[in-house]
């Protein structure tokens, strides 16, 4: 049985942070890591989270020097972990208890170096409002015009990940990036369809800002693919296009 490292970046999470980290000592896989990236400059939840979890052996809490950012926290949680395999879940996510076994199974049935799975999408109160259907991606235009991957939901092997292949220091969109990475680098994101995790809307969730998605998207296309104004600004729109048609008319 392959050690699984689960990176979590921490910030502010202390209403979520139980029962997602309960989720991931309930799995049925259980060689496991848990490595929170605590990333608040106030450490009034440090005290809190010690608390829960400094005895448990599989948990290690990581303090950053100052705030990071969930993209740069993922890379020095990744640098910091023995797994052989990364699995990636923000701190007011859900997986099912079956998840990693079954996405392990999966990725060396299909020798898969990075999968991702379908998922639900909650609202505040937790109430199941939509479901995100995982498939797979060949090429960066696959995944150009929407970002259909749940970042709590993916596995990577760690060997993908190198110099040129980390998470950047965007607000958001810090995954689209790393993505986007992995399939320039030639190598398929493996898309497993089954329910295996549940994304939650939360108040102060930076994913959670049209305004900053739409911003750092434009950086993704201009910045970081060399887009010209004209085409970065027309896939802008190809994501906000998405982006409304998956958060409100829920479509898959």
């Amino acid at each position: 049985m392959s050690l699984i490292s689960v990176i979590i970046p921490y910030y502010k999470k202390k209403k979520y942070i139980k029962k997602t980290i309960k989720t991931v000592l309930d799995q049925t896989h259980k060689k496991i890591e848990i490595i929170i990236l605590y990333d608040d400059e106030d450490k009034k939840d440090l005290f809190f989270l010690k608390k829960n979890y400094k005895t448990n052996k599989k948990i290690k809490i990581l303090v950053n020097k100052k705030n990071l950012g969930a993209g740069l926290s993922r890379n020095k949680g990744i640098q910091n972990s023995r797994g052989k395999y990364i699995a990636f879940l923000d701190a007011d996510d859900l997986w099912k208890k079956n998840k990693l076994r079954n996405q392990i199974k999966f990725m060396k049935k299909t020798n898969a170096l990075i999968s991702h799975t379908s998922y639900d999408t909650l609202d505040i109160r937790g109430k199941v409002v939509g479901k995100r259907t995982a498939r797979n991606f060949y090429h960066v235009e696959d995944l150009l015009k929407s970002c259909d991957i749940g970042l709590s939901t993916v596995i990577i092997d760690k060997k993908i990940y190198g110099r040129d292949c980390k998470f950047s220091n965007f607000k958001t969109k810090e995954d689209f990036i790393f993505w986007l990475n992995i399939l320039k680098k030639g190598y398929f994101i493996h898309g497993l369809n089954q329910n295996l995790a549940s994304w939650k809307k939360t108040e102060n969730s930076l994913s959670s800002s049209i305004i900053q998605k739409l911003a750092d998207g434009y950086k993704v296309y201009y910045s970081y693919m060399k887009f010209n104004f004209l085409k970065s600004f027309i896939y802008v729109i190809y994501l906000s296009l998405n982006f409304i048609k998956k958060e409100y008319l829920k479509w898959n």
